[in-house]
């Protein structure tokens, strides 16, 4: 009797070693990872001439601590380690390789900017580290055969720039066309897929301008364009650029339609800069929410980010899109770690975040998910035409995707 009953003991016994051990077999780690937290690095402009943009990473940092507050990722803490680079690709570089080699992180997630993510692009790759959801729109983020470790989220720019060149075609078919831009891969990429849509009709531009990040104004560039006699500017240009622009035109009573970019679209970035009445009439793209669009009052969505405002940024500007996106970003992030489970690895990061389907955000627009592919490494893909009227933004038209077709 005594015997069978130690045969049971070691039987069970033996039971419980190979279910730990099956359990510590599950459990693939790379560096950043451990049973109680995930390393996440991060690169921001929180100061220099792109610091509009730091918002983005106050917003993510503010994200994971209320995903910690509400238990982490399967037990795991985010830990967000986030440095500033000034928007500078020499500062970015020296940053990665921190976060990389000195922090052991166990990616990158959502640096920003394109000049900064291009100086580490091929470092990032080469270390095969996920360089994911970078914070850029920049068309080659989207190159997974070549760059296999880097991912974007937002609507790419060539994209965009096809979206408002149709745009222009629509409305105004005879136009002369002033292009503002910003003298970098930021500028070009949105330049060359604009200049692409316009095909046969390119000579409708009929001046352009370039400014450096480095410039502290571009008015001089503004009074050039509209001697040109344009009847619509288009301005690539980043927040703190775009906002002097729209302040110039408005000094110097042109009145062109003027178009600005997404990443320069935020009422609360560029409102102080540029005044309430420079606005009326300017008109952008978007594939999220905007706070103050009195349409979202009663979505759910909308209702869970202004929660999560109140509780975790009460002090962030509710008209300020750009803290949008940091909330986008991160949501994405979640999705990713949780499709991950136990193998929290860098090769299992990239086919996680290759392998996104209808995936849904608080802050996305209706009828626009999250897609990815091995393939397809565009997760977002879709985008709505609004104007400036009044105090806000309003939305007009469809979805548009793809081929852009109006």
């Amino acid at each position: 009797m005594v015997r069978a009953e130690m045969s049971v003991i070691a039987a069970l016994f033996m039971l419980g070693v190979i279910h730990s051990a099956s359990a510590q077999v599950q459990k693939k780690y790379d560096a950043g990872v451990t049973d109680t937290e995930i390393k996440i690095g991060n690169i921001m402009p929180y100061s220099g001439p792109a610091s509009a943009y730091g918002l983005i990473g106050k917003a993510e940092a503010a994200y994971f601590k209320r995903l910690n507050d509400r238990g982490g990722i399967n037990g795991r803490k985010i830990n967000f380690i986030s440095y500033d680079d000034a928007y500078s690709p020499p500062k970015a570089v020296e940053q990665a390789r921190k976060l990389v080699e000195s922090d052991e992180v166990l990616l990158i997630f959502s640096s920003m900017g394109t000049p900064s993510n291009s100086a580490i692009h091929k470092y990032i790759n080469g270390r095969k580290v996920p360089q994911l959801f970078v914070a850029s729109a920049a068309t080659k983020w989207a190159d997974p055969k070549n760059f296999p470790w880097t991912m974007g989220l937002a609507v790419n720019y060539q994209t965009e720039g096809r979206i408002f060149a149709k745009s222009i075609l629509e409305q105004k078919p005879d136009a002369k066309i002033a292009i503002l831009f910003q003298n970098d891969d930021f500028g070009k990429d949105l330049m060359r897929g604009f200049i692409d849509a316009l095909g046969s009709k390119q000579s409708m531009i009929v001046a352009r301008e370039s400014y450096e990040v480095s410039e502290p104004t571009i008015d001089s560039q503004v009074v050039k364009l509209k001697h040109s006699d344009a009847d619509v500017l288009v301005n690539f240009s980043s927040p703190k650029f775009a906002a002097q622009a729209i302040k110039k035109v408005s000094e110097l009573g042109w009145r062109p339609l003027h178009i600005v970019t997404s990443v320069s679209s935020s009422v609360g970035a560029v409102i102080a800069a540029a005044g309430l009445d420079s606005l009326q009439g300017l008109i952008s793209a978007t594939f999220y929410k905007d706070t103050m669009d009195p349409q979202w009052k009663d979505d759910p969505g909308m209702a869970s980010y202004l929660e999560f405002l109140n509780r975790y940024m009460p002090e962030a500007n509710r008209a300020d899109t750009i803290v949008t996106l940091g909330y986008l970003f991160a949501q994405a992030m979640e999705q990713v770690l949780k499709q991950c489970g136990n193998e929290l690895t860098r090769e299992n990061i990239m086919k996680q975040a290759a392998s996104l389907r209808a995936v849904k955000s608080d802050v996305l627009l209706p009828g626009i998910t999250i897609n990815t592919s091995a393939d397809n490494f565009s997760p977002i893909e879709q985008m709505q035409m609004m104007r400036f009227k009044g105090t806000q933004w309003e939305l007009f038209g469809g979805l548009l995707k793809g081929n852009m077709q109006f």
